[in-house]
């Protein structure tokens, strides 16, 4: 009897000093849009990697630089993790052309391999905000989420987090890392 205790105990504590494993918010769906390079990217090039991905647009003076600022951030804490990469998707289509959004990169430092720009018809990245990341519209308003978004390998967004100023990134990094674990 006391065996049995005993391995009950240490099964509960095993339990116990694992996270909780993190949640899914649904499935990002292929996608075909234009990267800062003027190449086709395939959302399908993102299969067997994590990566975050954010919403914003080049004309912006307050979230976006601030939200490019935390992703190159994000970029070099996880210096080690060449596999994770970074999307950044505009909402601005008519004025983020590839050109545009390359020189947007430049002003942040980003690594070309792992930080996409991405950019493309109004009703495809309306469709990704609103109906895969569900953050909201592309519709010419310009209003945007400020929210970072985690895909894990398999395409499944695993987490929001907020970029407010004074929201660290912290938890960010901390999910990426876990993630990054499971199939290491």
């Amino acid at each position: 009897m006391r065996y049995v205790l005993l391995g009950a105990a240490l099964a509960a504590l095993a339990a116990c000093s694992r996270p909780p494993q993190l949640p899914v918010f649904g499935q990002v769906p292929n996608f075909t849009l234009t990267a800062q390079t003027g190449e086709a990217f395939q959302g399908k090039s993102l299969a067997g990697k994590i990566w975050v991905a954010d919403f914003i647009f080049t004309r912006c003076v307050d979230s976006c630089p601030r939200m490019s600022s935390g992703m190159h951030w994000i970029e070099k804490q996880t210096a080690d993790l060449p596999d994770l990469k970074l999307v950044s998707f505009t909402i601005d289509p008519e004025h983020d052309t590839p050109p545009v959004l390359t020189e947007y990169a430049g002003r942040f430092r980003a690594d070309p391999g792992r930080w996409y720009f991405l950019t493309g018809p109004a009703p495809e990245l309306h469709n990704l905000n609103r109906n895969a990341f569900k953050l909201g519209d592309v519709n010419g308003a310009l209003m945007h989420s400020t929210r970072f978004v985690l895909v894990d390998r398999r395409g499944w967004i695993r987490g929001y987090y907020d970029t407010e100023e004074g929201q660290s990134l912290d938890p960010l990094i901390r999910d990426i890392r876990r993630l990054a674990k499971v199939h290491s």
